[in-house]
């Protein structure tokens, strides 16, 4: 359970911080960040699966690394482009 609560509020501060770098802050609210940060984190972990050929051993023990951190946060940054491009069809 504490797992849960800790993806939780880490994925509300990754996307949190992609929104703000995105300008997309003040148009989302605290359960779109969370929504953003842990959809972010998946897509991230895919996306850098595909590129490098699978998680790394350091993604897989500790997910609160500097690694894992990083590639949740360009996943979040990646799921807004995509957003941006949805809603709006251009990048901001």
């Amino acid at each position: 359970m504490l797992d849960f609560i800790l993806a939780l509020v880490m994925g509300g501060i990754i996307g949190w911080l992609a929104s703000i770098v995105m300008k997309r802050d003040a148009s989302m609210g605290i359960f779109w960040n969370i929504i953003v940060g842990c959809v972010g984190s998946v897509l991230g972990r895919f996306l850098y699966g595909m590129l490098v050929g699978g998680a790394s051993d350091r993604m897989r023990d500790n997910p609160f690394n500097l690694e894992t951190l990083g590639v949740a946060f360009a996943g979040a940054v990646v799921l807004l482009l995509i957003m941006n491009l949805i809603q709006r069809g251009r990048v901001r």
